[in-house]
């Protein structure tokens, strides 16, 4: 490993795209098509090595339902808004931080709380590919 690059949920699906990694080193991604980069994938450097790409801390509201038909309800209304999503291990749901969103979830009765996470949205059902291949990349 060469080193690695943290980046923010909006900065892990890229094409091309010229990068800073964590140690300030500069290098451009160049890969056939855009990809969603996820926390442990590897870019491959030329020449050798790779960069390792970290999920950045960033803005989120953790959202907590009463039941899952509570949980499928509020579902429905972020997907109608066509906001990201993650479902947590514990059914709980993340999304990014909007006011907007915020207030519709507490209007919908769930708790919501802002805090910093890493945000890795579920991919969709017409993302093609999976992570299990190394991402190509220039230093």
């Amino acid at each position: 490993m060469i080193g690695t690059v943290t980046l923010r949920f909006e900065d892990r699906y890229r094409r091309r795209f010229r990068m800073t990694d964590d140690a300030g080193v500069p290098f451009l991604l160049d890969i056939e098509r855009a990809v969603i980069l996820s926390d442990g994938d590897g870019l491959a450097i030329e020449g050798g090595g790779f960069v390792r790409v970290c999920a950045a801390a960033e803005p989120v509201l953790d959202i907590r339902c009463r039941s899952r038909i509570h949980a499928a309800n509020v579902a429905w209304h972020l997907g109608n808004r066509h906001a990201p999503i993650q479902i947590m291990d514990d059914g709980s749901m993340r999304t990014i931080d909007d006011h907007v969103l915020a207030d519709m979830l507490t209007g919908l009765g769930a708790n919501v709380y802002r805090h910093q996470a890493p945000f890795a949205p579920e991919p969709g059902a017409y993302t093609p590919g999976g992570h299990d291949h190394v991402r190509s990349s220039n230093r």
